[in-house]
């Protein structure tokens, strides 16, 4: 039976949403192993049901520790007609009591609840995950951002919604920075957007987040591909002099030197591109560039370099050192 919702929808099929532009729905389920997403989508429900419903009530419950009954009276219709937003967390650890509470109230939701549930992945609770696909959930994956180019649309849309412009260079710099772990990547475009004024350029990054090692790595990688030889191995010898691991500079150049091949010769607009070859636009304009420096002999010279500097700092030179600078070397002489 569609159940009316907060927001003046009615829910009558199962629908994905993603965790921007949920909605909320008698019941949501949230999926997946990323707590930064849940939790934001958590709080878009509940803001949006407090729009529209000033006095509603929200309600957290754990299904690891939940006592039977619970769920039901919590559900129960308000005296005053009041909306009950309630969040149950732990799904994946969920007692027996949990389960069998909610399969009951699975068959008959209440009209005036929406009950957001947090699931973080596997196949515990199979159960309950499919009757309330059954159900006719709104369901959220929340999947981490593993790609470079996912985190730099999201912190291309964070600096959108806020009205804020941000340089692609800078996108780049601050993915590089901080980019390994999404809460910390919302924090730093948080921060950026608090403490500055007018457009966010790369020197602002670097103000900010530029004694991050994988910032540098990236900083070498720009030099060495836009054919800055000196500034780049004088970059790299002042990084690795202060500690910094060769690793993630060889990782950093290979990324740049991967983006420039995709693109290397190939026609079509940077839209069409971004979508064939999974990169973000102003990533393809960026590689365009770099790329007018190297012939397709040179570009394959620089990926071999890659490949023989990656083995060399992972254990099979006695001077990775070397390594890097041959290879940064290599790629910013490149068809010089």
């Amino acid at each position: 039976m569609a159940t009316r919702s907060p927001a003046g929808r009615t829910s009558g099929s199962s629908q994905q949403a993603t965790w921007r532009d949920v909605r909320p729905a008698g019941v949501v389920l949230l999926s997946g192993p990323e707590d930064y997403v849940a939790s934001k989508a958590a709080e878009s429900i509940r803001n949006q049901v407090r729009t529209a419903q000033p006095a509603a009530e929200l309600v957290r419950l754990d299904a690891v520790s939940y006592e039977g009954g619970t769920l039901m009276m919590h559900a129960s219709p308000s005296l005053f007609g009041d909306w009950t937003v309630i969040e149950v967390s732990g799904l994946a650890q969920m007692n027996d009591a949990f389960l069998v509470d909610t399969l009951a109230y699975l068959a008959d939701p209440a009209p005036d609840v929406v009950l957001v549930l947090r699931h973080s992945g596997g196949n515990r609770g199979k159960k309950l995950l499919d009757a309330i696909k059954a159900a006719q959930a709104t369901i959220v994956d929340c999947q981490p951002l593993k790609k470079d180019g996912e985190k730099a649309e999201f912190v291309a849309t964070e600096f959108r919604l806020a009205r804020r412009r941000i340089d692609p260079d800078a996108v780049r710099a601050l993915v590089a920075a901080v980019g390994s772990q999404l809460p910390e990547l919302a924090a730093a475009c948080q921060q950026l957007m608090a403490d500055t004024a007018g457009d966010v350029t790369a020197e602002t990054v670097e103000k900010y987040y530029g004694g991050r090692v994988e910032a540098t790595g990236f900083k070498v990688a720009d030099a060495a591909l836009a054919g800055r030889t000196a500034q780049a191995l004088s970059m790299l010898r002042h990084a690795l002099a202060t500690g910094a691991d060769p690793v993630p500079i060889v990782a950093a150049l290979a990324m740049k030197v991967r983006a420039v091949a995709k693109v290397h010769g190939v026609r079509g607009s940077s839209i069409q591109l971004a979508k064939e070859l999974g990169m973000a636009p102003w990533q393809v304009d960026q590689a365009r560039k770099e790329a007018q420096r190297f012939s397709s002999a040179a570009l394959a010279h620089c990926v071999r370099a890659l490949a023989e500097a990656d083995a060399q700092v992972k254990g099979e030179s006695r001077d990775p050192v070397y390594a890097v600078e041959r290879a940064v070397t290599v790629i910013a002489l490149g068809d010089g």
